[in-house]
């Protein structure tokens, strides 16, 4: 499953990332955004949603959300 389908205020753990784009792998993981780490969906809004990770929230759109399976 990815962010697209996660249930709002629940925290799960990424499984992987899955992307060919070195660089959107690379900006992820300076978010801390990695395989292990937990993610919370704060909100679904148009075109994306809003996650929280490591005590900071983000605003990501639903490319970035599809390649994050949890």
């Amino acid at each position: 499953m990815n962010l697209t389908a996660a249930k709002e205020g629940t925290e799960y753990i990424i499984k992987e990332i899955l992307t060919n784009d070195s660089e959107l792998n690379a900006f992820l993981f300076t978010l801390g955004c990695y395989s292990g780490e937990p993610i919370t969906v704060i909100s679904h809004i148009k075109g994306g949603c809003i996650v929280a990770i490591k005590n900071s929230r983000y605003n990501i759109d639903n490319q970035i959300a599809e390649a994050i399976i949890i």
